[in-house]
């Protein structure tokens, strides 16, 4: 079964998180969730980031706010894909989030996705791992074919409604 690793900078990331989990679930991924500080705990963001291919993960997602540096110490720290993941702080709308996540030095990538962009770091390491389990490209397929539908049955109700003025 694909694994995807969930860190988190704080618990109080969880909010942000946990539509990460729910599509993650969706798919028919496993999913482990840690909290783990980049700057408060560096010695076990560096154990879990070198470790976590042997403990069967495939992908990890990186969620952090502020200095978020968490994504970039878990990269550094392993060859698996990290997803970064900024968290919208109290500060700077989350700007402060993204830059620290998506400012990378040559050799550490981060592949970043939007400020509390959860559904979408979970659809990108879905993405990922369909590379190697055939059937979650077939499920990307069919949730893209519901978005579709969803969009037709939106546009549809509202040419009614615009009709009836």
């Amino acid at each position: 079964m694909p694994k995807v690793a969930i860190v988190m900078g704080s618990d109080s990331d969880f909010p942000v998180v946990k539509g990460a989990i729910q599509t993650l679930r969706r798919f028919g991924v496993d999913v482990e969730v840690r909290v783990i500080s980049a700057h408060r705990t560096p010695w076990r963001a560096a154990e879990f980031a070198e470790g976590a291919a042997a403990a069967g993960t495939e992908v990890i997602i990186a969620a952090a706010g502020k200095a978020a540096h968490l994504a970039g110490v878990l990269a550094a720290h392993t060859a698996l894909p990290v997803i970064g993941l900024p968290v919208k702080s109290s500060t700077l709308d989350g700007l402060d989030s993204l830059l620290s996540t998506v400012q990378m030095p040559d050799g550490v990538p981060v592949a970043t996705v939007a400020i509390n962009g959860a559904a979408n770091a979970a659809l990108l390491a879905v993405q990922m791992l369909s590379l190697r389990y055939g059937g979650l490209y077939d499920k990307l397929l069919d949730y893209k074919r519901e978005m579709a539908s969803g969009v037709m049955d939106k546009d549809a109700a509202l040419q009614e409604e615009v009709a009836k003025i």
